[in-house]
């Protein structure tokens, strides 16, 4: 399945679902803590390119910043489109891990959203602009004055989750969760199946239904499930 495909299939369920459909298949951290997303409506698909954030010291940042040895502004002009920049900054919220105009270039180049487990600056400007953005909060003190940018495409941590270089990121109004490349296909596809009998399920509850053998559902439900799906356009 091309990435086209699989973002299609990915944005039309929830991150709730995917991460049910991970933990059947053993992988129980796949959420990241308290990072939310800026505005509500947001979703995003995307190919994990990675930032990796050391706590900031004097000496490495000393004069103005050199748009070719800064390791976050390198990876700025490396990413491509449908990549997410997904920044570690070790849930340390004193400073943006970026402000509006680093934003402005990732969105010009065709990037998928930005995630940290740090803070933005212009959060409101970021919100404004479509570019879907995730952050555990908002602090409009500049990045070096509490991170230093140290390694681009290395695994890090971003909300408490395990991100590699590749990875998908699949960001919807409630947060995001992260998919390893290797069974995004089959997760997409199972998810799919998940969100249509949950539907089914939701569907009976409002109807009236008692949980009892709806849900999870009985024998009896799965077959009602069936008829309902061949019914469907």
């Amino acid at each position: 399945m091309d990435f086209a495909a699989l973002s299609e299939k990915l944005k039309a369920v929830s991150t709730a679902t995917l991460t049910s459909v991970l933990r059947n298949k053993g992988l129980h951290n796949t959420f990241m803590h308290q990072v939310a997303p800026l505005a509500p409506d947001a979703q995003m698909v995307g190919r994990a390119f990675t930032l990796r954030y050391i706590p900031a010291r004097e000496d490495l940042d000393e004069g103005p910043v050199d748009n070719l040895k800064d390791v976050q502004r390198v990876g700025i002009e490396q990413v491509a489109a449908g990549d997410a920049f997904v920044i570690d900054a070790r849930g340390d919220t004193r400073a943006g891990t970026m402000g509006s105009i680093l934003a402005a270039r990732l969105q010009m180049r065709g990037c998928a959203g930005i995630v940290t487990d740090g803070a933005y600056r212009d959060s409101p400007t970021i919100a404004a602009s479509g570019l879907p953005a995730y952050a555990v909060a908002m602090n409009a003190h500049t990045n070096k004055t509490i991170h230093h940018p140290s390694e681009i495409q290395v695994p890090i941590a971003c909300g408490g989750v395990a991100v590699f270089p590749g990875d998908i990121l699949v960001g919807d109004g409630e947060g995001v969760v992260v998919i390893p490349t290797a069974m995004a296909a089959e997760v997409a596809v199972e998810a799919k199946e998940m969100e249509e009998k949950e539907r089914f399920i939701a569907e009976k509850i409002r109807a009236g239904a008692s949980i009892v053998g709806t849900y999870p559902p009985d024998e009896q439900t799965l077959a009602e499930y069936q008829a309902w799906k061949a019914n469907q356009p």
